[in-house]
């Protein structure tokens, strides 16, 4: 294909380097040598070690907070530009900023229409990318995205539980869409949360929607901050004749008390993905890496090859994604 004429070169920034090597691990390559010379007052300069000359690169950062990391990944991308590479990919396993995709009150910003627009203007050809909060900010971009499911990586470890009696469940009914497609393909049943805030990281009340009595339940969600809305939902499961409650969530933010809130909840285990690197560890949470889906996927992008197909081997019980493949 046209496109290979055009070598590969993976790059990582300071927020996701760790999964940048497990991703070239998988790939079959090692990672590009990219410094961030740092100054004084906090001004930093991304600065690639290599020729990028001609390369397809791909650049590996998610953009939780602080912004730097989103400030990083648009300087890497303007210096690969700048350096002639023929094709920039934005990979960003965690999209920040993806929870405000609307103006839900007056004089709000839409972060993640801003952070789109910035992307582009710094040069990226495409943006690989993970569960978005909300599918529709795809459209918000103009150019191409990929976007990865977490069911790729959540149908075959829910496969594995091997449990008779499982129900899938929403923590809310925004989630509603993610999981149902989920339960779907494992011939599950599924149950809602109906939860009502009162602000931001803070719920008024929450009502189970469906029959959760006997069950061993699977709440999946896209984020996990606080561990607030997860840690109620677990409570209420229980409370309504629930044998256990597990949850599975894409992207570990974490913050202020999650990691007491969680070791403290009724939840038998919190599986996340290494999207976001863990602060710290403990015993309740389980991490799941999607380097093997980021290293297939990118090779489907660079040999013009379909990222549907991933999704269509999860789904038909095929468990393993083959990333030796055509290497």
């Amino acid at each position: 294909m046209a496109s290979l004429i055009h070598p590969v070169k993976i790059f990582g920034g300071s927020a996701s380097d760790s999964l940048t090597k497990s991703i070239c691990e998988y790939y079959g390559s090692a990672p590009g040598e990219l410094i961030v010379n740092r100054f004084s007052d906090g001004e930093f300069q991304p600065n690639f070690q290599e020729s990028v000359r001609g390369c397809d690169l791909f650049i590996v950062q998610s953009t939780y907070p602080n912004s730097d990391n989103i400030m990083e990944l648009l300087m890497a991308i303007d210096a690969a530009k700048r350096a002639s590479a023929n094709y920039i990919t934005a990979v960003i396993p965690y999209y920040g900023y993806a929870r405000q995709d609307r103006k839900d009150k007056p004089r709000v910003s839409i972060a993640s229409k801003l952070v789109a627009d910035l992307l582009g203007t710094a040069g990226a050809n495409r943006v690989m990318t993970m569960e978005l909060h909300a599918p529709q900010i795809q459209g918000y971009f103009n150019f191409p995205v990929d976007h990865l499911e977490s069911s790729i990586i959540f149908v075959p470890y829910i496969r594995a539980l091997n449990q008779d009696n499982l129900v899938i469940a929403a923590p809310d009914v925004g989630a509603s869409n993610r999981i149902r497609e989920v339960a779907k393909a494992l011939n599950l049943p599924m149950v809602i949360c109906d939860k009502e805030r009162k602000r931001a990281n803070e719920i008024a009340n929450m009502t189970v929607i469906g029959d959760v009595e006997g069950k061993d339940v699977v709440l999946i969600d896209d984020i996990i901050d606080t561990g607030g809305t997860l840690c109620k939902a677990a409570a209420m499961m229980m409370e309504k004749g629930a044998n256990t409650v597990r949850a599975l969530c894409c992207h570990p933010v974490l913050s202020g008390k999650a990691y007491e809130n969680i070791q403290n909840s009724v939840l038998t285990e919190l599986v996340v993905t290494d999207t976001i690197p863990l602060k710290q560890h403990i015993d309740k949470i389980k991490v799941l890496s999607v380097a093997p889906l980021f290293a297939r996927a990118i090779r489907n992008v660079h040999e013009n090859g379909s990222i549907s197909s991933l999704f269509k081997q999860v789904f038909n019980s095929q468990t393993n994604l083959d990333l030796k493949q055509n290497q």
